[in-house]
């Protein structure tokens, strides 16, 4: 461990750097860009000095800063991470700094701007992986919103404000209830405290926990997003820009998992156990239906964006089957999701920058033009769509590990969802990257710079490490998800 205060300073370093960013010139753009990249750096180098002190042997919070805030009404600036949460924090510095050098192409336009909402938008992120106070997570949950909803609606594509609002309205209505919820929960354990791990000590009165835990639970499921309220997420990717795709299926997503693991189960357990049947039948109607949509779609990038959805229920799918193993699987596909995906985005992206269009039919024999550009793509859908020896095979097969001794026939159902990924991701890859050019235009695509490689390479070696090596993600979360099941007496509920 150490006395640095690393939590704050992961938190204020984005927001220190997007207020120097206000005063840099702004006709400078390389300068901003480079500022910007930078200033990620440091966030990243920050979070490998957190992993480095972090004690993988304990459940409990690790980094913990606490100070009084408002001590009349019991908020406070309360910060700590543990193995449920140190992967996200790495996550999301990692994939920042694979958002902005992707950027550098396509953003030429208010560059300021951009930097600076993307630099807020990981603070917010952070602070969200990090609260151990309801109001403090409850601010930063809020404020994760609006950066990204200004990404999508200044710099998205043609129907850019209509997702940007959709976005906003999904969202916020469901963190409302939330907050309803939060005020709710303060007064009826009469602590008056907004102390998460306080509050995990008291007994929530059993005619409330339903309804606490069904207000809490829509606003996680919106931002998932969960089936039947993920209509937001198809928009909201299409229309981004590819920074703000990769950061929204690789971060913001995962907000909302990681909100029923640190709130849901360990603040409603009797709750949990009531509702888990049915927030699991969402999560494989979600698998399913999310594989036979992206099966169907003309855009790429819808294609992807449908994907999402069914790696999200995986990933429910695992928080709610209540074992050992599907819980490292969920936490562990999170990661795997962020990597794998960031990078579907991402070269969806490179390809849109080239053709300006993103339809499969106005691709086909791209293989011979941009082999390069083909090989990382079958590697990245291989790994999305669960290879063994790639990332993406372990956190599903933990999660149906675990599933199975749960309950086998969710199980039956959800790995359905596995041979249809490889269904709609390869007859995609098919008809982009094989067969004859049909389209002149395409003769000219120039294989990939030596920047979108380099970004491309370190994705892959990742994809890989993780998949033949998993049990160095795996190691550091295991006490803590044995604390979740331990405080909470869920483990194997479903049985």
């Amino acid at each position: 461990m150490t006395t640095l205060p690393i939590l704050s300073l992961l938190l204020l370093v984005p927001l220190g750097a997007a207020l120097i960013t206000t005063l840099l010139p702004r006709d400078n753009a390389r300068l901003v860009k480079g500022w910007a990249f930078g200033a990620v750096a440091i966030e990243f180098a920050l979070s490998l000095y957190l992993l480095a002190n972090f004690a993988p042997n304990t459940g409990q919070m690790q980094f913990v800063e606490y100070a009084p805030w408002v001590p009349q009404i019991g908020i406070a600036y309360h910060v700590g991470v543990d193995g449920l949460s140190l992967w996200l924090v790495l996550l999301t510095t990692f994939l920042m700094l694979i958002a902005i050098p992707a950027s550098f192409a396509e953003i030429n336009t208010r560059v300021k701007e951009y930097v600076i909402f993307f630099l807020i938008l990981e603070t917010a992120m952070l602070g969200v992986f990090m609260a151990l106070d309801l109001f403090l997570f409850y601010v930063f949950w809020e404020f994760s919103l609006i950066p990204m909803a200004l990404i999508i609606g200044i710099w998205g594509h043609e129907h850019r404000i209509y997702a940007a609002i959709k976005f906003i309205l999904f969202t916020m209505t469901g963190s409302l209830l939330m907050l309803v919820a939060i005020l709710v929960l303060y007064f009826a354990t009469g602590a008056r405290t907004f102390d998460l791990l306080e509050l995990q000590k008291m007994i929530t009165p059993a005619s409330l926990q339903p309804w606490l835990f069904a207000a809490f639970a829509l606003a996680f499921a919106v931002k998932v997003p969960m089936f039947p309220v993920h209509t937001w997420l198809p928009d909201a990717h299409v229309q981004a820009p590819t920074a703000g795709s990769i950061i929204l299926a690789g971060v913001l997503l995962k907000l909302g998992a990681y909100g029923f693991l640190r709130y849901c189960l360990t603040l409603f357990p009797d709750a949990a156990r009531q509702f888990a049947p049915v927030l699991i039948v969402l999560a494989i109607i979600g698998i399913i239906y999310g594989a036979m949509v992206a099966a169907v779609q003309k855009d790429l990038k819808a294609l992807v964006a449908y994907s999402s959805v069914t790696h999200m229920g995986f990933i429910i799918l695992g928080v709610f089957a209540f074992t050992e193993q599907a819980l490292s699987g969920a936490i562990l596909q999170m990661v795997n999701h962020g990597i794998s995906t960031g990078a579907l985005f991402l070269l969806v992206g490179i390809l849109y920058a080239r053709r300006h269009t993103r339809l499969i039919a106005d691709f086909g024999g791209l293989q011979k033009i941009m082999p390069v550009y083909a090989f990382f793509l079958l590697f990245v859908m291989l790994s999305s769509l669960g290879l063994p020896g790639l990332n993406g095979f372990v956190g599903e097969f933990l999660i149906l590990l675990g599933a199975w001794q749960a309950n086998p026939i969710y199980t039956v159902f959800a790995a359905s969802g596995v041979v249809l990924a490889a269904i709609y991701l390869l007859w995609a890859y098919q008809r982009v990257m094989q067969g004859p050019v049909t389209n002149e235009q395409n003769r000219r695509l120039p294989d990939l710079s030596r920047r979108e490689f380099a970004l491309l390479l370190v994705l892959a070696i990742l994809i890989v490490v993780i998949g033949v090596a998993p049990n160095v993600l795996l190691h550091p979360m295991q006490a803590s998800i044995t604390e979740l099941l331990n405080s909470t007496n869920v483990a194997g509920l479903l049985k």
